[in-house]
């Protein structure tokens, strides 16, 4: 047995059997450092003390002593027998406790990702301390001050504590100096605790006294950073791109504030799909692509000095536009689990829209990091929201995807899984460290159980996973397993039979897990496994339990009981019950139905683990149900049953407190407090508001009024002259009185005596755009020694920061248009009063504002309604059932309703201007309350008033506009019909139709026609004569408006119309037998065959077409009797086909024909079209080299005389002559040149003139081009002169001759050649010698061959053979012999 060891720290000594390993180890590792440098280690390098080695130890003398002791005595227990079981149930129990180990390193104790941050704050305000910490499982945090436990319940309303989804908050109302300490929080949880702590600091602050010019400094707000003009809910697509921005009342920077974004509670880190980009100004969250998972709510957190300010607002990604019309949504959430070394498991969430069409399956798609190929590993739609990838490689890097498919198609890939390593899981449990007191000890289990050959089976077979294409398995491998490296062969049976088959043939299954596929649905399997190595095979494992493949599991049950309940102008929230068996439930999928419209759409592309989803994106006071459905790995559920409906609008709360409470005048025993009114909610109306009083000596709080103050601005009577008081609000709506304000500066009751006015007050922006806002105020109520002569405005970018007048020239006006402004960017203002005494007391500062449109900003418009008012017009789309439109000329309110008129319906105001005239123009303005600040305002100018009254006139007194002015219209048999069209008129509409000052009716020969709906007004007249000439009048009445339209028909026009009447009724008389639906007519195929054709109708069986030609009858025209096409075809045109043709069409019915004359110009038009196809089919042209000289040619179609044709070289004409000769045929147009020379080298062009069409090709005859053709010419020319030289046998030669023997034969035949040819004759292949009876005579061209007197062997073929130097040529003939009363022999 051999032990693998290292020395890493000593920690403590395991007394295991074990510990002989170790010295056995140690007792060699000794051996081998004597043998090298001695027993004394430290003189190895020179008597010196070497560094020692990291991980080795030195031993001196009495440790080897010690360490031999050790070697012995493991040397005699190891030669003993030893317990190799109880050996290894040693290693699993420590194989067990590694494990359990590594599962709680596994675990997270709890960690602070954003600490508390010190405050230093003023004396009675507010302070939130606030932090976020993250653990598994979630720490609980418990608060502390000065260590000891805050407990919110032993002082009500002083502390709260509140946990939003991570974020950790504790508020501490109204400071004091006793508040002032160490704050810490402690977060726990079953693995650890974790602490943060922070400085809380409160100062005391004594205000100035009221009155006092200190009062602008008092009035100041502490600098303070909050958010601006936050992002609301958003809608982005899928695919797209998504900026989520907030802007900052104050510039931010390292000490004024720090900012996180959060998504559902999870902080949001920098990474190539998020990109965060925070400045001095603002903070914006930016997803390049945009996918289902990034849905959520997205939440800003600002960490400032006086506590944590936050915004959220929901993100829902729509789908994109599926891949295939009808196709379902996206998969989203593709996760891996389980992964082994060839084996993972993938889960998703299914989507929410199946595209009308429910989702029959998912595809998995999977790819390699690094590779752009995607390889589909099922190809059979799997229903459940898992599948087993397997056939992986060992330490390869995967990524996946997964597409729905339904009906219509397969959706767009999701998005791709995060990257997974596949790898041999349990390699980590096959190691097993120990620690001594010298060391680490690492024990491998291959090294313990290298004597295991033939493996043992595996245990705890089970099923973990049935889909619909597979079964997944999952065992432990055996132990022992032994060194060698382990296969599985896994094998299926049918429950009842003993057929065990192996389920995976072909598959290496290299690791504990394994999906079996192809397996008969509604069959109970079994699984058994076996274990593989070098060695053989182990026995089977334990069947596994029984399972039934095909069954599905079925898919969730509905949500039920339903209830929405109001939230936003533009969001509900929904609460619901989930299924009672809430097992392996992923969520919910969510749905909304504007009452009416029956359009479902989906609220939610990201399944909400909760029981209350908030509704974003609704339409303002539209009423709505929902439905939900559930979600779980098997699918989704049905829609559950639909909610009670519930029209969108704010809900009812208690409004937040007042703020900017300031004092307007003081006397000796009174004093003028205003205030700002609260900022939320925004809808409900505030009905009143109460203030409480304190003398600051006293400390006591008083009621000041008891009735609701319906106005901001209230006298306080009964005060004590020269005390100082303190004051707070309450404001109060429908749902109770809300929380106080802060408390107010300590202001002192004195008589006010400056000469300077007081401040202004009530300072609001309103129509704030990028670059501009409106700026109102009141007048202050102090006016000082004189009346207020006009006020300047300041402004400042930032809080706390510098101040700078807008207006050189004081302002009369309580208003003042303030740009231009940069958009972006956050401001504040104040305005001072004057008088001649000069500069009053700033007002109070103004909300911070920011400069920027915001989407959905409309914008003030004109118009004239139908009964020709001339209008002004707003449209809200945030109004609220409480909101009221309120419109103000110049800044002023409206007195003078009898000039004006204000009507409001829905979302919709309108100013109607009833005498509108020069008083009328100026600035209108309007302003939505219930809003948040909806404005606008339009300046009516006098050029733009014109406009509106000239379409108010026109509206006041309509015209009946026309569409279509009277027309007049042919139809069959020769009707007329006269129409006109106008708009369209109202059910209530009349007509008089006059005809030569008298009122026509409808009657049967002219039938009047009055379509109201379309405008339509028509007379038919069924015979139109001369009595119809003269003037149609139609004169038109709907409601005010009128319209009168006339039609003359006289003179010419007159006589056209009529003309053409008899031609359509000729034509109707001639239709009523056959007749010629296309006329006879000529055309040129692209063959430049000349075509007659013509197509009658309406035939018979008994129909007949006949030709004629100048009266002559013609038998070559074809007639098909199934379409009514008759054609003569003319291959070759020439002058003799001119003529008259005609052709008629007959039967019992009538007849007509069609005469088509070619003569003169027709005939010219046909030669011409035919050259003209004929010019464009010529090819380029070719060079011909002949036995007498060159030919330049091109080949055509058809060549005729018409065609004018042209050669030219190198661009001058050439005529036909003795050398160069111009010729063609019907194919071919040609230039011969006869001995060619160097001067016919050069460009020849052919040009063929068809009418003003030129049809041209050119030849580039170029020096090699020429010299082949002179080489070839000069071959040709030698080849001819051979040819007509050569000896030649030229007649006279029969083929057969037939003799009677004892008869005379002779033979004769001219022959030719120069020289004069040898002559030789051959029988049977062998040259005849003369003799006697045979004799050959040769005389100049004449050669005969006799035979005296024939004999029967003198039958045979005879060859005559002629030759000279040029050539030879040989003539056969073939000799019978017969005798006397026998037929010629036939050979």
């Amino acid at each position: 047995m051999a032990t693998r060891f290292h020395h890493r720290r000593a920690e403590q000594f395991d007394r295991s059997p074990r510990w002989v390993t170790s010295a056995v180890r140690a007792r060699s590792s000794a051996e081998k450092s004597s043998a090298t440098h001695g027993f004394r280690p430290e003189l190895g390098t020179g008597g010196r003390r070497g560094k020692r080695e990291q991980g080795k130890r030195v031993l001196f003398g009495n440790e080897m002593k010690k360490v031999d002791e050790c070697y012995y005595k493991a040397r005699k227990i190891l030669l003993a027998p030893s317990d190799h079981k109880a050996i290894r149930g040693k290693v699993e129990k420590r194989m067990a406790e590694e494990k359990k180990r590594g599962e709680d390193l596994a675990a997270r104790g709890p960690e602070f990702v954003v600490l508390l941050r010190p405050h230093t704050v003023w004396e009675k305000m507010n302070v939130t301390l606030s932090c976020i910490v993250q653990g598994s499982p979630s720490p609980t945090v418990t608060w502390f001050k000065d260590g000891i436990r805050i407990k919110p319940s032993d002082t009500p309303g002083k502390y709260t504590i509140e946990n939003k989804i991570g974020l950790q908050t504790l508020e501490i109302s109204r400071c004091s100096p006793v508040d002032s300490g160490r704050y810490s929080a402690l977060a726990s949880n079953t693995h650890g605790e974790a602490s943060s702590y922070a400085t809380i600091l409160v100062n005391k602050y004594q205000g100035s006294d009221a009155g006092d010019s200190a009062c602008l400094h008092s009035a100041r707000p502490v600098p303070d950073v909050n958010i601006l003009d936050g992002f609301a809910a958003s809608f982005p697509k899928e695919g797209g791109s998504l900026t989520l921005r907030c802007c900052f009342s104050t510039p931010l920077n390292a000490q004024s504030g720090e900012v996180i974004w959060l998504r559902d509670g999870a902080l949001l880190k920098q990474s190539p799909l998020v990109k965060i980009d925070t400045s001095a100004h603002d903070t914006q969250l930016t997803l390049a692509h945009v996918y289902k998972e990034d849905e959520g709510l997205y939440t800003v957190c600002l960490f400032t000095p006086t506590g944590c300010k936050e915004h959220s607002g929901y993100v829902f990604v729509r789908d994109a536009v599926a891949s295939e019309p009808g196709a379902a949504g996206s998969p989203l959430d593709v996760e891996c689990w389980d992964v082994h070394r060839d084996y993972v498991l993938v889960s998703w969430k299914p989507p929410s829209a199946d595209g009308g069409s429910a989702v029959i399956g998912y595809l998995i798609d999977r790819k390699e990091v690094g590779s752009e190929e995607w390889v589909q590993c099922n190809h059979i739609p799997e229903k459940m929201c898992k599948f087993p990838a397997m056939g992986l490689c060992e330490n390869h890097t995967y990524q996946f995807r997964v597409r729905a498919v339904n009906g219509a198609g397969i959706s767009r890939a999701s998005r791709v899984s995060e990257p997974v390593t596949v790898i041999d899981r349990t390699a980590a449990s096959r190691i097993m460290r120990i620690w001594t007191d010298r060391g680490e000890i690492v024990v491998t289990k291959d090294e313990l159980e290298g004597d295991v050959r033939i493996p043992l089976p595996p245990t705890q077979l089970r099923v973990t996973e049935v889909g619909l294409t597979y079964a997944a398995l999952s065992w432990n491998e055996p132990d022992p397993r032994g060194r060698e490296p382990l296969t599985y062969c896994v094998e299926k049976c049918v429950v009842g039979s003993d057929n065990w088959q192996q389920a995976n043939m072909g598959i290496t299954v290299s690791c504990p897990r394994f999906a079996v596929t192809e397996l008969d649905k509604g069959k109970v399997y079994t699984f058994r496994v076996k274990s593989v190595n070098k060695y053989g095979i182990s026995q089977a494992s334990p069947p596994s339990q029984g399972i039934s493949f095909g069954q599905i599991p079925a898919a969730p049950c509905s949500p039920r009981n339903l209830v929405p309940v109001r939230d936003s102008r533009t969001s509900v929230q929904l609460l619901w019950e989930g299924p009672e068996d809430e097992n392996k439930l992923i969520g919910f999928y969510i749905y909304a139905c504007q009452v009416g419209t029956n359009n479902w759409e989906i609220c939610n592309n990201k399944p909400v683990n909760t029981n209350r989803f908030t509704v974003h994106g609704l339409s303002p006071r539209k009423e709505y149900v929902f439905r939900v459905k559930s979600v779980s790995p098997a699918g989704l559920s049905d829609y559950s049953m639909e909610s009670t409906p519930i029209i969108v609008d704010n809900s009812i709360s208690l409004p937040s407190a007042p703020y900017g409470l300031t004092l307007l005048s003081s006397g000796k025993r009174e004093m003028v407090i205003a205030w700002k009114k609260p900022k939320f909610p925004i809808g409900p109306d505030i009905l009143g508001y109460y203030l409480d009083s304190c003398d600051a000596a006293v400390a006591e709080w008083h009621e000041v009024n008891i009735k609701p103050i319906k106005t901001r601005v209230y006298k306080i009577g009964n005060l004590t002259e020269g005390r100082f008081y303190e004051f707070r609000a309450f404001a109060m709506n429908w749902a109770g009185v809300g929380p106080s304000s802060a408390v107010s500066d300590q202001f002192k009751c004195e008589q006010w005596t400056t000469p300077q006015p007081g401040p202004p007050f009530h300072l609001e922006c309103t129509e704030v755009r990028s670059s501009s806002l409106l700026l109102h105020w009141q007048p202050p109520l102090y006016t000082g020694k004189d009346h207020v002569t006009g006020y300047l405005l300041e402004l400042c970018e930032t809080e706390g920061g510098e101040w700078r007048v807008i207006n050189e020239e004081p302002t009369p006006c309580t208003h003042m248009r303030v740009s231009p402004l940069e958009e972006g960017k956050t401001y504040i203002f104040r305005v001072c009063a004057l008088n001649s005494a000069g500069a009053g007391i700033p007002s109070l500062p103004s909300d911070p504002v920011c400069a920027l449109t915001r989407p959905g900003t409309t914008e003030m418009g004109t118009g004239v309604d139908e009964d020709g008012n001339v209008f002004l017009v707003f449209q809200c789309p945030e109004v609220t059932d409480t909101s009221e439109f309120i419109w103000s000329k110049d800044d002023q309110e409206i007195t003078t309703p009898e000039r004006v008129r204000v009507e409001t319906a829905g979302d919709v105001s309108r100013l109607i201007l009833v005498d509108p005239g020069a008083t009328d123009l100026g600035i209108y303005s309007v302003q939505v309350t219930g809003t948040d600040g909806a404005s606008s305002s339009h300046t009516l100018t006098n050029e733009e008033l014109q406009k509106l009254k000239e379409l108010s006139h026109r509206k006041k007194h309509p015209v009946i506009g026309v569409k279509s002015d009277w027309a007049v219209e042919l139809l069959d048999k020769g009707s007329v019909r006269l129409w006109l069209q106008v708009e369209t008129l109202s059910p209530a509409a009349h007509l008089q139709l006059i005809f030569n000052q008298k009122e026509l009716s409808s009657n049967p020969t002219h039938r009047i026609n009055f379509d109201k709906a379309s405008g339509l007004v028509e007379m038919i007249i069924q015979n139109f004569t001369e009595a119809d000439q003269g003037s149609y009048t139609a004169q038109l009445q709907d409601g005010k408006a009128t319209g009168q339209f006339t039609l003359v028909l006289i003179g010419d026009k007159f006589r056209a119309l009529m003309s053409e009447c008899d031609f359509q009724r000729n034509e109707w008389r001639r239709k009523q037998g056959p007749y010629f639906e296309k006329y006879l007519a000529w055309v040129v195929t692209d063959d430049c065959e000349t075509l007659l054709t013509c197509k009658v109708t309406n035939t018979r069986c008994q129909t007949r077409v006949t030709w004629s030609k100048n009266g002559q009858p013609l038998t070559q025209p074809t007639y098909d009797p199934n379409t009514g096409t008759s054609a003569l075809s003319i291959p070759q045109i020439t002058k003799n086909d001119e003529g008259v043709y005609k052709v008629v069409v007959s039967d019992e019915r009538g007849e007509d024909s069609s005469v088509l004359k070619i003569l003169n110009q027709v005939f010219d038009d046909i030669l011409q079209e035919i050259c003209t196809i004929a010019g464009s089919t010529a090819s380029d042209l070719k060079l011909q080299p002949t036995a007498e000289g060159i030919k330049v040619y091109s080949s055509l179609k058809y060549n005729m005389d018409y065609m004018k044709k042209s050669w030219a070289l190198n661009n001058k004409t050439l005529e036909s002559q003795d050398r160069r000769r111009i010729g063609s045929d019907n194919h071919e147009v040609w230039l011969q040149i006869f001995n060619p020379t160097e001067a016919d080298k050069g460009k020849y062009t052919l040009e063929m003139f068809v009418g003003k069409l030129t049809h041209k090709r050119e030849l580039n005859l170029s020096q090699k081009a020429f010299n082949e053709a002179i080489a070839e010419y000069q071959r040709l020319k030698q080849a001819a002169f051979e040819e007509k030289n050569r000896a030649k046998v030229a007649k006279g030669l029969p083929d057969v001759v037939n003799v009677m023997e004892n008869k005379a034969l002779y033979l004769s035949c001219t022959v030719s050649g120069d020289p004069p040819p040898e002559v030789c004759w051959l029988k049977n292949d062998k040259e005849v010698v003369a003799s006697d009876n045979c004799q050959v005579t040769v005389d100049k061209t004449s050669v005969t061959f006799s035979i005296q007197k024939v004999m029967s062997q003198d039958s045979g073929r005879y060859t005559l053979l002629v030759r000279n130097k040029y050539g030879s040529e040989s003539a056969v003939i073939t000799v019978g012999v017969y005798k006397c009363g026998e037929e010629a022999a036939k050979q």
